[in-house]
């Protein structure tokens, strides 16, 4: 009960923290939140992917750094698109620096700590700087997104636990289940129709097709996300990313599911712009 009642707490503080940061209005406390999750989600990812503790730690500060100027170049980009490649200097800078460190450091595993760096920017900073152009073309839409994710995840809970029988990925994730995945979906699908019904002047997002496109597309690609994540750690044998969130893990166990959702999503709205031209 004790463990029920903090997983409780945490994750409603969670939640609060991400609707806060999008609708408050307050660009600085959307940086401030989003550049936290870019801070401990690669030097998590770091943390996992180097379990033998070969990868010096001044290579995981300069790649938390990369991550965040990574996010700070997209956000300048997404704010004003004037700026042109100019706003990627930081990033090209962390790129020049990251492998000249590398000259420095006395490794036996070169490849690999250029791989963990890599793709620690690929897996974890860039989809989160995507959400940059999301934000600030409509952050009650990147809002609806996240709503979209939750509801998955307690959609795909409740059906997978009372009926849930057939695996979905037994290999790497053995308690999900296929009536879990529609019980998701179906929820979504529902969800954003009920948005375009009844609160699309509110969120000023696409007509009912729209919604229901997007609500699916997150329903599918938050699931995958989520596998990405599990297949990680049960290569490595570990159940949670970190322990940063008393009764959750880490911050990866908790944006897992937008890792593969936020270049998904902007995808989709970028075609949607095309097609309404």
């Amino acid at each position: 009960m004790k463990k029920l009642f903090t997983r409780a707490i945490t994750g409603g503080l969670y939640v609060a923290l991400i609707i806060c940061s999008l609708v408050c209005e307050s660009q600085y406390l959307f940086y401030a939140v989003f550049l936290t999750f870019i801070v401990f989600g690669i030097w998590e990812f770091q943390s996992l992917t180097d379990n033998k503790q070969k990868n010096p730690k001044l290579l995981k500060f300069i790649d938390v750094i990369g991550g965040i100027t990574m996010f700070i170049s997209f956000s300048l980009l997404a704010n004003d698109s004037n700026v042109g490649i100019v706003c990627l200097t930081p990033y090209l800078a962390y790129l020049i620096i990251r492998n000249i460190a590398q000259l420095y450091i006395q490794s036996t595993t070169t490849l690999d700590n250029w791989a963990q760096s890599f793709m620690g920017q690929l897996f974890v900073a860039l989809p989160l700087s995507f959400l940059n152009f999301i934000y600030f073309n409509n952050p009650l839409m990147l809002l609806a997104i996240f709503i979209f994710i939750w509801l998955n995840d307690t959609g795909a809970y409740c059906v997978g636990t009372l009926i849930g029988k057939h695996r979905l990925f037994e290999r790497i994730s053995p308690k999900k289940s296929w009536e879990g995945f529609w019980g998701g979906l179906i929820l979504c699908v529902i969800s954003g129709a009920a948005i375009a019904t009844w609160l699309n002047s509110y969120f000023n997002g696409p007509q009912l097709y729209g919604w229901i496109v997007l609500a699916a597309i997150v329903s599918i690609f938050s699931t995958w996300g989520d596998l990405c994540e599990s297949l990680i750690k049960r290569s490595i044998g570990v159940k949670d990313s970190g322990k940063i969130l008393p009764g959750h893990g880490g911050i990866l166990d908790r944006i897992d599911s937008l890792l593969l959702v936020s270049p998904t999503a902007l995808l989709f709205f970028t075609i949607l712009e095309l097609i309404s031209k």
